[in-house]
């Protein structure tokens, strides 16, 4: 795996995934039989940092994980994958978090959280890893841990010139201060609805509400429209599509989008280019079972097709 000289700290949420195949999903009340389950290791954050470390770059992990075994195994696959795991902390009051996903037959998918100890990540456990901000090129953070933890990550990247990317996924209102710290704001078409309380669901409708967040303070925006690519709003603004592919599993596709791209930034790429080049890793993404299984290789990428 290629080592990139820059580094990327994350701020962020470490889950267990628990992954249901179904044909459909249940309704209200109703049970069906799944087709297959999977535990996996997931959460916004570790996602997007396998997937940036699977591209080789230099990665660092702030969070927070239980004092059991999920929480072990979440440590271990870390260790694994070769992200530094200095400021992964064990809670001895708060199990690990977990997701239960279930994946419909067409590749789509719903999912219900427990944050478990990704609630206790706080501004001190983010100030204790201060020096690792001050040392990255990239500060990454979602919004699956406690908002005064990530506002802490970007005040400290902000005050060392570090750059900062902001998932806000889950969907929470935010305020202006912590967009006014993001240099790089990528919601999807629900989440920029959340935020700007306007109907998103048009290349055109995306474009006017990242004006809005960029009027919040916001640097650059991407809002992401899954199969219908992604509109990039920097200066101006251009609708990028993505490759038609044969879906069989979303789970992920998300945030193997926003790791890669972190990575290709870092690389020097500018910011259309690099939405391009994020665009075929989730597509490669979703043409695989699972989530960070799902996560290609540089070497994958490459000898991929497109």
């Amino acid at each position: 795996m290629p080592q990139s000289a820059s580094r990327i700290c994350v701020v962020g949420s470490s889950n267990m995934d628990l992954t249901f195949r179904t044909s459909r999903l249940p309704r209200p009340g109703e049970t069906l039989t799944g087709q297959s389950f999977k535990l996996g290791f997931g959460g916004k954050g570790a996602n997007q940092a396998v997937m940036a470390r699977r591209l080789g770059a230099r990665v660092s992990m702030v969070t927070r994980v239980g004092n059991d075994v999920l929480g072990e195994q979440t440590l271990q696959n870390y260790q694994r994958q070769g992200i530094d795991t200095t400021h992964v902390l064990r809670d001895e009051e708060l199990g690990t978090g977990a997701a239960a996903i279930l994946v419909e037959d067409d590749g789509q998918n719903c999912i219900l959280i427990a944050l478990g100890a990704n609630a206790a990540l706080s501004p001190q456990d983010v100030r204790a890893a201060e020096s690792v901000i001050r040392e990255s090129s990239l500060v990454l953070c979602q919004l699956e841990v406690p908002l005064e933890a990530t506002r802490e990550a970007f005040v400290l990247a902000r005050a060392a010139g570090v750059r900062t990317i902001l998932n806000p996924a889950p969907a929470i209102l935010l305020p202006d201060e912590l967009l006014r710290l993001t240099d790089l704001c990528i919601p999807n078409e629900s989440e920029a609805e959340l935020l700007t309380g306007q109907r998103v669901t048009t290349p055109d409708e995306a474009r006017a509400a990242a004006a809005i967040l960029q009027q919040r303070g916001a640097g650059a925006v991407l809002v992401t429209m899954g199969e219908h690519g992604v509109v990039v709003v920097d200066n101006g603004w251009e609708h990028i599509p993505t490759s038609s592919v044969r879906a069989i599993d979303a789970s992920g596709a998300g945030d193997a989008f926003i790791g890669s791209l972190a990575v290709f930034l870092l690389e020097g790429m500018p910011l259309r280019q690099a939405t391009r080049q994020a665009n075929r890793v989730a597509s490669l993404s979703v043409t695989r079972h699972g989530t960070q299984t799902s996560f290609p290789t540089r070497s994958e990428l490459e000898n991929s097709n497109g």
